[in-house]
């Protein structure tokens, strides 16, 4: 069972509050400060104190673990609404690209403390005798709190954008404090250079005491120095009225893209220099790769992954290379709001307010081992005398299976006997994981021109084989599937990391730094409308389908005790004709029985409903959106074209626009300083 690190916060909120004295008052809180960071124990404690803001409502605990996993083309947060527009406030607005300068769920302040109280850190490590002296300890606690900072920063970057930001803590005088927004392009530089000293500093996971997946280690250091540097040379959404683009390359768009069209100076694109990036990235994931200490490996079995966490225990093979450290009953919504549904109480644990579709379940191979834990059709509730898992049929919402129920610890089970609202789970979030290692240095050494086949001499392999050992595991050894992908190898790339990471709040972020968000998103929208018409070809990722190729009914089997569904028996990716066995096969209607050859004119209503919600799906991002080709294709064309038009899509002012607003009393505390972009309300 973990020992989680959130158990040292009533300790460390103390000491921090004598830090945070020190701005304002002379002796007492000076000594107190001083007396920290002499003492390894209580600098540790200090340090502790940093992690347990990662599990904050507004940081991990939630956020952007389940609401800001936000709307790409397989993960979706709260599914498709009726207006998405109408929901400025809520989650689901900025999951939308919709919000305004009031909406409370996507406040910045608490990512802020983070490194604000990283920073008072670093500043006690380094102007400590101990550290000075060469403590090796207090070497390792710098580079937690320097990756802690980075880390939170990076975040902020790549939700707002331009962000205020200060290398250190804030002056007692408050003279640093007040200050406005500084272009993205300049914050990067900073986190690379800690970054390079964090690494330098760490131990590998397992090499020293208590230093496992709830604690920064080396090999997670190098991996978020890699992640960083990716975003640092990625694209984004630009404020061309507060920044110069002297040094900002603009997205070519020689797909005349229309969801990538420069107006109102807003504009995608990044840094000239990103080369630079993308080397490090490369020699960072390489080092991890090549370095014989490295005890980082894959778990043979991806399941296993998802087990063990649930369970509260670590990995074995050390796949999880850092865990955000919940605590059971105290923080962490991972599970409640996602995973497999379960319907009856007192369980209640799972859902849809994070989720996918068929779309995205339809982009995976049948021997895609990864399938059935990206995307879980069941709900787990009484059925008649039963309570099992019942087979769902709705497309436009498919759970995620990396998160169930039965592979919970029986001390979260306990809790929720007597529970009388949801329970904090107390499961981790995985931060990252080492396939993220293979294919971050695959896509870094092929966007530099090196090749597929070209191989790194110090990771000993080339980026087609970094990606092959993810594949390897997905379908088994010496399966033909591993080598069966894309030709396009940076398509490749995009293909398998959605596959490996669906519902791991990687996704959306991905295609934004690919320049991708837009044009994924509307590759869905229009696969998901072809499979509600039925009449016309459908392509999804790198496999085509025909109509023909979608079954009308499912036929699948139960287990012995009939509880749970044998998901090898049923046929998703073939139409029978009949019931195999009526004794065996339980069958359920699938969306070609519901959705073609209507004559119902609920059912025609109903269709073109969900239609028009496919349509209006991460309607915020572009300014304005026109399907009348889409229309023209389909059966209903006319019909879902007439609701459609009566619906808000389209923010009006900018294209691309998956930043966040800043919150307004941030702007009204700033006291001048800050105010917003993108079309969002400021005054």
């Amino acid at each position: 069972m973990k020992c989680k690190l959130l158990y040292a916060v009533v300790t460390v909120q103390l000491l921090f509050t004598a830090c945070s004295d020190f701005l304002d008052t002379a002796s007492p809180s000076e000594q107190s400060a001083q007396t920290i960071f002499e003492n390894e124990g209580m600098a540790k404690a200090a340090v502790m104190g940093v992690y347990s803001y990662l599990g904050d409502t507004y940081v991990y605990g939630q956020k952007m673990s389940v609401n800001w996993q936000g709307n790409s083309d397989t993960d979706m947060s709260n599914g498709f609404m009726e207006n998405p527009s109408s929901d400025k406030n809520g989650d689901s607005g900025p999951a939308n690209f919709w919000a305004d300068w009031y909406n409370k769920t996507t406040q910045w302040g608490n990512i802020f403390k983070l490194t604000e109280l990283a920073s008072t850190a670093v500043d006690g490590i380094r102007n400590s005798k101990l550290y000075e002296e060469g403590s090796i300890t207090m070497k390792y606690l710098l580079g937690e709190a320097l990756t802690l900072r980075s880390l939170a920063y990076l975040e902020l970057v790549r939700r707002w954008g331009d962000v205020p930001f200060k290398d250190g803590i804030a002056n007692s005088d408050l003279s640093n404090v007040y200050m406005g927004k500084i272009n993205r392009d300049s914050i990067y530089p900073f986190l690379i250079r800690d970054m390079q000293e964090a690494v330098e500093c760490l131990p590998w996971v397992g090499e020293v005491g208590d230093y496992n997946c709830e604690r920064v280690t080396k090999g997670f250091a190098k991996g978020l120095l890699a992640r960083i540097a990716l975003f640092a040379g990625g694209w984004s959404i630009r404020d061309g009225n507060q920044f110069s683009d002297a040094n900002v390359e603009h997205y070519p768009n020689l797909e005349n893209n229309p969801g990538m069209k420069e107006m109102n100076n807003y504009y995608v694109g990044r840094t000239k220099d990103w080369r630079k990036y993308y080397e490090i990235a490369e020699e960072q994931c390489a080092e991890i790769i090549g370095d014989p200490q490295n005890p980082h490996q894959l778990d043979p079995d991806y399941g296993n992954i998802w087990k063990t966490v649930c369970h509260l225990d670590y990995n074995p093979y050390n796949e999880n290379m850092f865990e955000v450290a919940n605590g059971l009953g105290y923080s962490g919504d991972i599970g409640s709001l996602m995973g497999r549904r379960m319907d009856n109480k007192p369980e209640n644990f799972g859902g849809s307010y994070a989720c996918s579709n068929a779309f995205y379940f339809y982009s995976f191979l049948p021997q895609d081992k990864r399938r059935d834990y990206a995307c879980y059709w069941a709900t787990y509730k009484k059925d008649n005398t039963y309570v099992r898992e019942v087979m769902g049929n709705n497309i436009m919402g498919v759970s995620y299976g990396k998160w169930g129920y039965f592979w919970t610890c029986d001390a979260y089970r306990n809790l929720l006997l007597t529970a009388t609202s949801r329970v904090p789970t107390g499961i981790n979030w995985i931060l990252m994981r080492y396939p993220d290692i293979f294919l971050m240095f695959a896509e870094a050494r092929y966007g530099l021109g090196k090749g597929e086949d070209t191989v790194n001499e110090k990771a000993g392999i080339s980026a087609r084989q970094a990606l092959e050992k993810v594949r390897e595991r997905a379908f088994g050894t010496g399966s033909p599937e591993i080598k069966k992908y894309d030709a396009d190898f940076f398509n490749a790339i995009v293909n398998e990391r959605a596959w490996e990471f669906g519902g791991e709040a990687i996704r959306k972020l991905d295609l934004i730094r690919w320049g991708l968000l837009d044009q994924k998103i509307e590759e869905m929208k229009e696969a998901m409308l072809l499979m509600l018409d039925g009449t016309q070809t459908i392509k999804i990722f790198d496999r085509v389908y025909e109509p023909s190729d979608f079954p009308d009914k499912l036929y699948f089997k139960y287990d012995k005790n009939n509880e749970f569904i044998d998901w090898e028996s049923v046929n998703f990716y073939e139409r029978l004709a009949f019931n195999p066995d009526q004794n065996v096969y339980t069958e359920v209607n699938w969306f070609p029985v519901n959705n073609w050859n209507l004559e119902d004119e609920r059912r025609v209503n109903d269709l073109v409903n969900n239609s028009v919600k496919i349509l209006l799906y991460a309607s915020g991002l572009r300014a304005s959106y026109n399907y009348d080709e889409l229309f023209s294709k389909l059966k209903y064309g006319d019909l879902i074209k007439k609701k459609f038009i009566t619906m808000t899509a389209g923010n009006g002012v900018c294209n691309y626009r998956h930043l966040y607003p800043i919150y307004y009393d941030d702007i009204y505390k700033s006291k001048g300083y800050l105010e917003n972009s993108y079309g969002y309300d400021y005054k």
